[in-house]
């Protein structure tokens, strides 16, 4: 975890609701491309730590036997169980409170473990080598953001960009210009490094994967203050009894940026980093 910071109950407090309207989507070709190169074909078990709202667990049900999402806010859980319905979903999806240093929580063994952008909040050498004892033989360790290196810009599409830097500037005038983080603060930000110490922990590869993304999305208002409200440094709980306040503010800068509310965005594209344990004897 970062230097100086202690994780505490309250980092997501009340960001589920937001979180799956709010969050723009992974590449939409992601969960063809896990089950060719992985081979999937149904069975298996799957555990998403961090889980989120079953973001890209419930997608990936259906090329598992079993999938068990792990995540420590309440909020997140029950929005997750309440997506957890349909067609290659019911009954294969376990959903658990709690901390990913918790495991392995007698939760057994996996032929996928996945991250999705939720690593960086971990003791991260500890739960790397917790994860790596709960693969089965020839199981795989999954890292996925999005692609941080690259530009997305709405020119050709029919309505204004998102104002985030105006949106980030507006946020530091309520919470502060040093990043929140629940009860705390991260100066310097959550930390990288995640190859290192993917491979101290014993890991070989990686094997990487870019799933293209690019595609032409169409925000309304609602959808900006869902994604605002969705992340760690903004959550509804920060903002204490000035929350309506600026939420109004934020409408309102929404509004001068584009009068009926739309706004134009271009899907990122998909990074996915595939780890292989050690073979054991």
């Amino acid at each position: 975890m970062p230097d100086g910071w202690e994780w505490d109950e309250t980092l997501f407090a009340g960001a589920a609701p937001h979180y799956r309207r709010g969050r723009l989507p992974y590449a939409p070709g992601l969960t063809a491309v896990l089950a060719e190169v992985l081979g999937l074909d149904g069975r298996g078990r799957l555990l998403d730590v961090g889980c989120g709202p079953g973001t890209l667990a419930l997608p990936l049900a259906p090329l598992f036997g079993e999938v068990v999402g792990v995540d420590p806010d309440p909020g997140m859980i029950e929005e997750a169980g309440r997506g957890a319905v349909g067609p290659g979903v019911d009954g294969k999806a376990r959903w658990v409170r709690a901390r990913a240093e918790e495991l392995p929580a007698g939760l057994g063994t996996f032929t996928v473990v996945l991250f999705a952008q939720s690593f960086h909040w971990m003791d991260q050498d500890r739960v790397a080598a917790t994860v790596r004892d709960m693969l089965r033989p020839g199981g795989v360790l999954l890292h996925v953001s999005d692609l941080k290196t690259e530009s997305r810009t709405v020119g050709g599409l029919p309505h204004p960009a998102v104002p985030r830097p105006e949106i980030q500037a507006l946020v530091t005038r309520y919470l502060g210009p040093v990043r929140r983080a629940g009860r705390g603060t991260l100066p310097r930000g959550t930390p990288g490094g995640e190859a290192e110490v993917f491979a101290r922990a014993g890991f070989s590869g990686p094997d990487r994967h870019v799933v293209p993304g690019g595609q032409a999305l169409e925000r309304t208002s609602d959808d900006v203050v869902a994604e605002v409200f969705s992340m760690s440094f903004s959550a509804p709980h920060l903002f204490g009894p000035r929350r309506d306040a600026f939420e109004t503010e934020l409408r309102r800068l929404l509004a001068e940026h584009s009068a009926p509310g739309l706004f134009s965005e271009r899907g990122p594209s998909t990074e996915v980093f595939v780890w292989h344990p050690p073979v054991r004897a």
